[in-house]
């Protein structure tokens, strides 16, 4: 049986949807933030690629939300959103415990998984990837994604060893990853590089691109996009957005002059992101590296909406 997702940050997203009455859930998971938002009294729909999240949710929550199977990225996603007008959006980027916990997915390093990683059924698995991507663009996963100083050694690696065994299961990406770091090879590295390879597969980091100026714009004045991220890139696109939309001049670089009235968007909610206290660590460890920001659209976005840098 699988463990149902804890809910991570829940606190904190209770706070932000304070005096909010309706909720885009756009990683809807297992429902564990809906069924919280739900509880708290906002009207809620809930978005996921993964029609298997979708059926738990349902079994969850039943008819008391909507529903969506599309990614949250898609023009189908940002347009039910527009036509939902809520007041609050989140985002809990990452794999809930019910994805990790099954071995045919693929999220995790465990002996003899299959490579698949697919957030959705109809993308490209992390076997295709790792078996049909060059040397250049595999380096950039490992680099990009995962962080990794010997990105180009690790990349060079793989592709000698699919030449002469294509990659299949979670035991292939190890012992590559082993011959390229060595003794430094151990469960924090693989899980670095294991997901830098499902951010590479399920284009995380272009979605979430895509996705965030999607749903401010869904987002009336005093309306909130709350965003949880796992990742350093992650985090680092999504504080780089809500600087940019935050600042007086938010016309786009190519503008010669600014014709925005230097009106910003709204506000950045705190400084910082709000992290896992102590005690929600020790309680779900994987909630360790999760942050939250949250952007409050203010009247700009309206005011000149047309000008908006995107």
């Amino acid at each position: 049986p699988f463990t149902h997702h804890v809910p991570v940050l829940l606190g904190p997203v209770l706070a932000a949807a304070e005096g909010r009455s309706r909720a885009v859930d756009g990683t809807l998971g297992d429902g564990g933030h809906a069924a919280a938002l739900r509880e708290a009294g906002l009207e809620v729909l809930g978005i996921d690629r993964d029609p298997e999240a979708i059926v738990t949710a349902r079994r969850r929550l039943g008819d008391s939300i909507g529903y969506l199977t599309v990614p949250y990225d898609s023009p189908a996603a940002l347009d039910a959103a527009a036509a939902f007008r809520p007041d609050l959006v989140l985002l809990d980027l990452g794999v809930s415990s019910r994805q990790l916990d099954d071995a045919a997915r693929g999220f995790t390093f465990r002996p003899g998984a299959a490579l698949d990683m697919r957030m959705g059924r109809g993308e490209s698995s992390a076997a295709d990837l790792l078996n049909g991507e060059d040397e250049s663009t595999l380096e950039r996963v490992f680099a990009d994604y995962g962080d990794e100083r010997r990105a180009r050694r690790l990349a060079r690696e793989v592709v000698w060893r699919r030449a002469r065994q294509q990659f299949a299961t979670s035991d292939d990406l190890v012992n590559a990853i082993r011959a390229v770091l060595g003794s430094r090879a151990g469960p924090p590295e693989f899980a670095r590089l294991f997901q830098a390879v499902r951010i590479g597969v399920n284009d995380e980091l272009g979605g979430l691109e895509r996705a965030l100026p999607g749903f401010r714009d869904a987002l009336s004045p005093g309306g909130r996009l709350a965003v949880i991220t796992y990742h350093s890139g992650e985090d680092r696109l999504v504080k780089r957005a809500f600087r940019e939309w935050a600042s007086a001049c938010i016309c786009p670089p190519s503008y010669p002059v600014c014709t925005c009235r230097g009106r910003p968007l709204g506000r950045v909610e705190s400084r910082k992101p709000i992290v896992p206290s102590v005690e929600e660590i020790a309680a779900n460890p994987r909630a360790r590296s999760a942050k939250l920001r949250v952007f409050e659209v203010g009247d700009g976005l309206r005011d000149d909406h047309s000008r908006a840098r995107p």
